[in-house]
């Protein structure tokens, strides 16, 4: 069996899309999936498998269960890991005063496609960096609302297109397995 991480769309954000964590690992279970569990309740879950192809199965349940369209992104955590050992030096630097993320793309584009979308990002107070199917992402917390990536990676078009953690998060899940 595989260990995988699965990152869900969209859940549990201002009383919408509500998922319970708990239920849906108890769902999970039921399916076959071993060693669930989950962070936070924004959606973030792991598991082993040896179902390479989880995460239509997760979204599967998530509509049985909780009646919504939640997209899924799945890879192993293996991966996800090396991943992050290719992080731009800038990402989680802790400096407390950047936000950095981590965008992982659910639709077809590429993360060239999605950056052609956003635009560059705000000299000064952003940064991209492409790395395989992701794009590490971090700006200025204090000066947010200048950020034109923090703008468009929320708005219609683009928005479900992704699925965005921040560093602490990816770096959490990542050691839990």
């Amino acid at each position: 069996m595989k260990k995988y991480t699965a990152f869900l769309r969209g859940v549990n954000i201002s009383g919408r899309n509500r998922i319970s964590m708990p239920e849906l690992k108890e769902e999970l279970d039921k399916a076959g999936f071993s060693d669930v569990s989950t962070y936070l309740n924004s959606g973030n879950i792991m598991f082993s498998s040896d179902n390479r192809e989880a995460g239509p199965v997760i979204e599967e349940i998530i509509k049985n269960r909780f009646g919504l369209d939640i997209p899924v992104y799945v890879t192993e955590t293996d991966t996800l890991r090396e991943i992050l050992s290719h992080a731009p030096g800038w990402w989680n630097s802790g400096d407390r005063g950047r936000y950095d993320n981590l965008i992982f793309i659910l639709s077809g584009d590429s993360p060239e496609d999605i950056c052609r979308m956003i635009g560059e990002p705000t000299e000064g107070l952003e940064e991209i960096q492409i790395y395989g199917s992701v794009i590490f992402w971090t700006f200025d917390r204090r000066q947010y609302q200048k950020c034109s990536w923090w703008k468009k990676t929320a708005s219609a078009g683009i928005a479900e297109k992704l699925t965005v953690r921040t560093a602490g998060t990816v770096l959490k899940v990542c050691r839990e397995k």
